[in-house]
């Protein structure tokens, strides 16, 4: 029974392991209390006891507790090329594989069921928040609603025609349109996602900024993925994409850089200077044989970094305790530094870092009083996480996207005992084969 210095929450959650992010590290034994979707405390379960009454109580002591991972570059609708397209270099992997499907089949009716495929797979894998960039937004938008993810949708811009648009402005009108009719939703936001400095010539560029610029949305775009972007950029422009972008208006603190594998010194002194963002998609890039972002010198210069899985066409799974493992690694070896890019370095990216690329550090990535109780649950009592000496390794080293069993969004339990409950996952599988039927 309450007294009147009790406090009340409707949820209450304790678990084996908490991390909260802000301050890094695990705290063992404690209680996270939730009421009107946000974090109200986080406090040693002996003090939950004593002073908090919560409606519901949720007891996980073999589990980890921590913040939703957010995958801060997809392409949902592409789940439904996986696989399709393997073991060739990006150019081929574009021109001869992807952008002909994509002509033939891409329809609102594939984004939906693509995304709804994505959607699935992200949220049983813990990832409660996305940033997605692909056609026919509207249908995606719809997707994160009926399943309750919190996600930014980029708007897509390209020069020439898709089934989607027939131009420029046709993308940023379509776009734009599908800002208007989904703003009011609270789990979404927006951003314009022109899709790469060679397909987007300047005068869109400088539309694009405008649009941005009066309109306060962020601009995400793949660059510098390959060595031979770089030297097209040369050889068309004189200079680099980045340094291309920034005569044009674009950087900023509003500007996310995705994959920026092979940024020259002085992009990543531009992006420092500016506040850029990068969003690194280790597997990805190795599969599509593109290279290793340089996370640490990133890193170094204060820029925040993001991880990304990237579609499902160029990852074959989205997967962010995979990509969160490969970035530690990746940074070790090819530094020569086994210190480099540490394991809470690590998941801060796939967690605070994310959340500050998209523009909602102030409401998600971290268990701070006020913030949305977007968290998962992982599971360490299986004899592949014995024994635990640190939560937080164990989180990028040992455990996988099996092991988390519960999700909430906004306070919300989206998945529960591993079981999605805003989806019928038989149902999905199946559309998904009768597209793979329609395109092999």
């Amino acid at each position: 029974m309450s007294t009147d210095t009790t406090r009340n929450a409707e949820l209450r959650v304790d678990a084996g392991w908490i991390v909260p992010i802000e301050p890094a590290g695990a705290l063992r034994d404690h209680a996270l209390m939730i009421d009107a979707g946000h974090i109200v405390a986080l406090v040693p379960q002996s003090i939950a006891d004593r002073e908090w009454t919560a409606a519901e109580r949720v007891t996980l002591p073999d589990h980890v507790l921590l913040p939703g991972l957010v995958n801060a570059h997809t392409h949902a609708a592409m789940n439904l090329m996986r696989g399709m397209a393997d073991d060739v270099a990006l150019d081929v992997w574009l021109e001869q594989r992807v952008w002909p499907h994509e002509r033939e089949f891409v329809t609102p009716d594939f984004v939906l069921d693509g995304a709804r495929l994505a959607a699935a797979e992200m949220l049983c894998g813990g990832i409660t928040c996305c940033n997605d960039m692909y056609f026919f937004p509207g249908a995606t938008a719809q997707v994160f609603v009926e399943t309750g993810m919190r996600a930014m949708l980029g708007l897509a811009v390209l020069d020439f025609p898709t089934p989607y648009a027939a131009d420029a402005d046709g993308y940023l009108q379509a776009g734009l349109a599908v800002r208007d009719a989904f703003k009011h939703e609270p789990r979404l936001s927006f951003s314009l996602a022109p899709h790469a400095p060679y397909t987007v010539s300047d005068p869109t560029w400088e539309r694009i900024v405008m649009y941005a610029r009066q309109l306060d949305l962020p601009i995400q775009t793949h660059i510098a993925e390959t060595a031979a972007e770089v030297q097209e950029s040369r050889r068309q422009h004189g200079t680099t994409p980045l340094a291309r972008l920034h005569r044009l208006g674009a950087t900023g603190p509003g500007f996310i850089a995705i994959h920026a594998v092979h940024l020259e010194p002085a992009d990543i002194e531009l992006l420092a200077v500016h506040g850029g963002h990068v969003v690194h998609c280790p597997a990805s890039n190795m599969k599509l044989a593109s290279g290793v972002a340089p996370v640490t010198t990133f890193a170094e210069r204060g820029i925040n970094v993001a991880l990304g899985t990237d579609g499902a066409a160029s990852n074959n799974r989205l997967d962010l305790f995979a990509d969160m493992r490969l970035a530690a690694l990746l940074a070790k070896v090819t530094t020569g530094n086994a210190a480099a890019f540490p394991a809470a370095q690590a998941l801060t990216a796939a967690t605070l870092g994310g959340a500050r690329a998209l523009g909602l550090d102030a409401a998600i990535g971290s268990f701070v009083p006020g913030k949305e109780a977007d968290m998962i649950a992982v599971d360490l009592a299986s004899v592949d996480a014995a024994p635990c000496y640190d939560a937080v390794s164990h989180l990028v080293h040992a455990v996988g996207r099996d092991a988390v069993t519960d999700v909430w969004v906004g306070g919300n339990r989206i998945v529960a005992g591993r079981r999605l409950l805003t989806a019928d996952t038989a149902a999905l599988v199946a559309r998904a084969r009768l597209w793979q039927e329609r395109m092999q």
